[in-house]
C-alpha cells in the first residue's frame, strides 16, 4: 500500500526551534535535505513564539536563571522576537530545509519492517524515524475562512466545553471526532446537520461510520456529504452558513471537528503515555516507541526550557538517531 511513497530518513512534526534545529543537525550529519521532511500545521514556523511573545520581549539564552551553553550547530544569544524569528528563517534558508506548512499530522503507524507511516489527511509519508516537536499547547485546526467576532461565542472546537441543548447545530468534519460530536449533540436533543466536503467518508472507524449513517437513516441527523462551506456570517443573532453551491442556511451553533488535538491526546493515540512530568523518554529523548523521538517542550519537563536547550537536545537526539537507525555519512 505504501510501497510507491518516497522514503524519508526522518519526518519531523513541528517547525519550531526544536524541529528546525533537528533538521539542521540532520543536514550536518550529511543527510540530504530532500530526505528530511518537516511538517508544520501553522502557516509559518515558530507559532508559539509568534503568538505568545510580545514584540518587546527578549528571548533570553539564560532562561529562568539557567545558563545553557551551546553544544549544537544552532545557538542563540539574547535576542528580540524579530531577531529570533529571523535567525530561524536564515537556518531554514541556509540548509534548504523542506518545511511543508498547513500540514496537521493525524496518524502515525508503525509498519512491519520497523518504518513509520505519517499521515496528514489523505496524504501519507514513509520514514525510518520520527521526531515530534509540537510543543505543549495543542490547538484544533480551524477553517480557512474567517469567523466573524460577532459569532465566536456560537462557534466551538470541542463538544464538551459548552452544553448545547434543543438547538439547531451544524457539525463540520469527516473523521471520528465529527461523528462523535454528532452523536453527542443528538443525545442532547439538538437538531443536527452533519457537513463534510468530500463525497464519501474514509477516515472514520467502522463503528462511528455505521452509527452516523444510522442516525441519518432514522432522521436524527441530516448527513450531507459533498457540501463545502464558503463563508459564515452573523444574521439576526444566528450563524448564516454560505455553502459553495450557493445555498444558505442559518444555525444556532457550529461545531468544527477538523483535526488537531492536545499533545497528550495525540501522543496517546500512538502509544506514548503522558504523565504530569511529561512523556517518558531516555537520555537521548527517544520514547518507548522505538524510532520516535520527542523534542522541545515535550521533553523539557514541567519547568520548560530555553531555545538553546531545544537546540542542544536536538543535537544529542540526532547523534542517537544516526547511531541506532540511520547510516549517516558524517
Amino acid at each position: 500500500m505504501y510501497e510507491e511513497l518516497s522514503l524519508y530518513e526522518v519526518v519531523i512534526i513541528g517547525a519550531g526551534p526544536a524541529g528546525i534545529s533537528l533538521a539542521t543537525e540532520a543536514c550536518e550529519k550529511g543527510i540530504s535535505p530532500s530526505n528530511i521532511l518537516v511538517l508544520e500545521k501553522a502557516k509559518e514556523h515558530s507559532w508559539a513564539i509568534r503568538k505568545f511573545y510580545p514584540e518587546e520581549k527578549m528571548v533570553t539564552a539564560n532562561y529562568k536563571g539557567n545558563d545553557v551553553s551551546c553544544t549544537g550547530h544552532l545557538c542563540l544569544m539574547d535576542s528580540t522576537k524579530k531577531e529570533t524569528l529571523s535567525y530561524l528563517d536564515k537556518a531554514i534558508a541556509d540548509y534548504k530545509l523542506n518545511v511543508v506548512y498547513e500540514k496537521s499530522v493525524d496518524e502515525i503507524k508503525k509498519l512491519a519492517n520497523g518504518q513509520y507511516v505519517v499521515c496528514s489527511g489523505e496524504e501519507c509519508f514513509v520514514t525510518k524515524t520520527v521526531a515530534i516537536a509540537i510543543g505543549v499547547m495543542g490547538r484544533p485546526n480551524r477553517p480557512s475562512y474567517k469567523i466573524p467576532n460577532e459569532i465566536t461565542s456560537k462557534v466551538h472546537f470541542d463538544v464538551t466545553s459548552n452544553l448545547v441543548k434543543n438547538e439547531k447545530v451544524l457539525v463540520v468534519g469527516g473523521g471520528d471526532s465529527a461523528s462523535e460530536y454528532a452523536q453527542y449533540l443528538v443525545q442532547n436533543k439538538n437538531d443536527v446537520t452533519f457537513s463534510y466536503r468530500r463525497e464519501s467518508i474514509s477516515r472514520m472507524n467502522d463503528i462511528n461510520h455505521k452509527t452516523l449513517l444510522e442516525l441519518g437513516k432514522d432522521g436524527l441527523c441530516d448527513v450531507r456529504l459533498g457540501t463545502d462551506i464558503d463563508s459564515v456570517e452573523e444574521s439576526d443573532g444566528r450563524i448564516q452558513v454560505n455553502f459553495k453551491d450557493g445555498k444558505q442556511e442559518k444555525f444556532d451553533h457550529i461545531f468544527y471537528a477538523l483535526g488537531g488535538s492536545t499533545p497528550k491526546n495525540f501522543l496517546e493515540t500512538i502509544g506514548i503515555k503522558m504523565s504530569k512530568e511529561g512523556p517518558e523518554v531516555n537520555d537521548f529523548f527517544e520514547s518507548k516507541q522505538e524510532g520516535i523521538f520527542l523534542l522541545g517542550d515535550l521533553s523539557a519537563g514541567r519547568g520548560g526550557g530555553s531555545i538553546n536547550l531545544a537546540f542542544n537536545n536536538s543535537h544529542k537526539a540526532m547523534q542517537e538517531i544516526c547511531d541506532m537507525y540511520l547510516d549517516c555519512p558524517k
